[in-house]
């Protein structure tokens, strides 16, 4: 509970790397979008991704990689390389999932990007205007109307219904406190000296966040969970 309670004063160089875990977080998912697109506009990528092969290969290197980046955190270049390949294959070996939602209802990628990019959009917001004071609870409070807000802008926009504007929001609350969690660990982190640790965790939250969201609307749809 500390992570979601405590209040963070933050020297000149844990405002400067927090700031930039956000820019390089963000990096992350618009590489993984860019993964989704193509993977999902690729019959051969899907098939790939489907297969056993293609489950043991993205196992692997999604593993890997990150590793990688956290060994090559002080040495930028290979680090970052290490982070958009990463957020690339995410979105990749998520394709199957994109390809059938495209086909049954399409409307529910926008929605699930939505409840992530509102999220997103909200904490990482509040991070860089807090300047040199961390507060997880006033996070939360900010990440939590903007979820709300957003889950009931969704409904009237895509008209989800009552229920989808439930889920949506409790996907988004919980992205919230995931969010605010892994920036209260980054900040405490022994690896806080570089930024790629810190925005290789955040990634990871948030693209589970989107795959939650995204089978759940599905399955409010009517379109079941498959890939």
């Amino acid at each position: 509970m500390e992570r979601f309670t405590a209040t963070t004063q933050l020297s000149a160089t844990q405002a400067s790397v927090i700031k930039q875990t956000y820019t390089l977080f963000g990096v992350s998912v618009l590489c993984a979008m860019a993964g989704g697109y193509i993977g999902a506009t690729s019959e051969t990528v899907v098939r790939f991704f489907t297969g056993w092969i293609g489950w043991i290969t993205a196992i692997v290197a999604l593993n890997v990689i990150p590793m990688i980046a956290v060994a090559a955190r002080h040495n930028p270049a290979l680090g970052v390389t290490a982070l958009v390949a990463d957020g690339f294959l995410a979105g990749l070996v998520i394709s199957p999932l994109l390809y059938i939602a495209s086909t049954v209802a399409p409307v529910m990628i926008a929605a699930a990007l939505a409840i992530t990019g509102t999220i997103f959009l909200a904490v990482t917001g509040y991070v860089f205007v807090s300047g040199r004071t961390f507060s997880a609870p006033r996070g939360i409070a900010i990440g939590f109307f903007f979820a709300i807000l957003g889950a009931v802008v969704l409904n009237s926009f895509m008209n989800i219904g009552w229920v989808g504007v439930l889920i949506s929001a409790a996907i988004g609350i919980f992205g919230v406190l995931t969010l605010v969690w892994s920036t209260s660990g980054v900040l405490n982190s022994p690896d806080a000296d570089s930024p790629i640790p810190g925005a290789l965790a955040l990634f990871a939250g948030s693209f589970n966040i989107f795959v939650s969201a995204l089978n759940l609307l599905l399955r409010l749809a009517g379109g079941g969970r498959r890939g």
